[in-house]
């Protein structure tokens, strides 16, 4: 392989990887409420959190291009007050991966907080515990094997992205190229040897996140 492609599997790796600790607070924090909670409501902010799973990947990146250009409400504020850009830069790579994989890391991490038993929650209230130390000595370590394999499944779709990305980002060499972006450009220009190394690639890590994510997913079915 050379430097180039080395470069793409290695930016894809780490921004994706960095859009997933991104959500990963807000994604838990989603879950445990939609898992714990009820409201008025609350059918329309499922609703809303799923809907990237099934619009077009294209069009969430249109409504993200709309809303973080220099003319649109998020974008001109970060320009004008601090001077950021993040259209067509690996920042723009970075929300496109976290909007996309956000449903994924909500769903694994809702499912998990719901098999914990609530009447350990409630003990442990009794007890004197607060609900933050109820949290995160009660709900989160039971539940961990399900927020890993949630975690690991919300990367392995940050790893595959394409429509939204390449609407908000692009496809700039050495900026914001991904696996998948690299892969389509390639095949445009006829190379297909450095596409199916991509490709080789590509899947397997793909089949590495999702292979851990099941059996993580599977072993917090058993011990349920």
């Amino acid at each position: 392989m050379s430097a180039a492609e080395w470069q793409v599997v290695w930016f894809t790796a780490w921004v994706s990887a960095l859009s997933t600790l991104v959500i990963l607070p807000p994604g838990l924090a989603v879950a445990w409420l939609l898992a714990r909670r009820q409201w008025r409501g609350k059918s329309v902010v499922e609703t809303v959190i799923s809907l990237p799973l099934v619009m077009p990947p294209v069009a969430t990146g249109l409504i993200l291009l709309n809303w973080l250009g220099r003319y649109g409400w998020a974008g001109r504020f970060l320009h004008d007050r601090l001077g950021i850009d993040i259209v067509f830069t690996w920042r723009a790579v970075l929300i496109a991966l976290g909007v996309m994989s956000f449903p994924l890391l909500v769903r694994s991490a809702r499912v998990a907080f719901e098999h914990v038993n609530p009447r350990l929650e409630q003990i442990a209230r009794t007890l004197g515990a607060r609900e933050r130390r109820v949290f995160f000595t009660i709900t989160a370590p039971l539940a961990l094997r399900g927020i890993i394999g949630g975690t690991i499944l919300a990367f392995a779709r940050a790893l595959g992205e394409f429509g939204a990305t390449i609407m908000v980002a692009g496809n700039i060499p050495g900026k914001t190229s991904t696996l998948s972006l690299a892969i389509f450009q390639l095949v445009q220009l006829g190379e297909d040897a450095p596409a199916y190394r991509l490709l080789a690639i590509s899947v397997a890590l793909e089949f590495l996140a999702v292979w851990v994510s099941e059996y993580l997913m599977r072993s917090e079915k058993r011990r349920a």
